[in-house]
């Protein structure tokens, strides 16, 4: 492409001569596109990576997918939660050798010893969680203790409180 200069004006007084707008026509018309739909790219770069790394997730080709296999995982779930479940021991002089961290299992006997019920283990391998302060009155209501037990564990020591004596012991 070949440009003439016009003439330098004098009243610029520049010596460089003027000249129009070089202007190019052409072009990568697929490099423009993709410069112009980068976020889409790039969007798309991602998702194929994310689901790349979630079909190779290690640890999950045994096991089913799926509803059934969201269901598994939902009572999984559900039975490995642990919660907090506040426990009336029998034996206050045993609650009082709990501490923070100990693992105990508890135990329930029935109230009354001519019934012929043999004490049964309603919890293994509780973690106690808290031994709160006793308060001031007869030793022989008992004692709190919390511990962290999976959520149907909790529901059997709350059933079990409600018509037996429970009592712990250490691991």
């Amino acid at each position: 492409m070949t440009q003439v200069p016009s003439q330098a004006r004098p009243s610029d007084g520049c010596p460089v001569p003027h000249f129009s707008p070089v202007r190019v026509r052409g072009g990568h018309p697929r490099l423009r596109r993709l410069l112009r739909h980068r976020r889409r790219a790039l969007a798309v770069g991602l998702a194929m990576t994310a689901a790349t790394l979630a079909a190779s997730a290690p640890g999950d080709a045994d096991r089913p997918r799926g509803p059934a296999g969201a269901a598994e995982r939902s009572r999984e779930r559900e039975a490995s939660e642990t919660v907090t479940a506040p426990v009336r021991i029998a034996d206050a002089a045993a609650v009082g050798l709990l501490r923070p961290g100990d693992r105990v299992d508890v135990v329930a006997a029935e109230a009354s010893p001519g019934s012929g019920a043999k004490p049964r283990v309603v919890a293994t391998g509780a973690r106690v969680s808290e031994v709160p302060e006793q308060a001031e009155g007869p030793a022989e209501s008992g004692a709190l203790v919390v511990l962290s037990v999976p959520r149907d564990t909790a529901a059997r020591l709350a059933g079990a409180g409600a018509s037996a004596r429970l009592a712990v012991t250490l691991r």
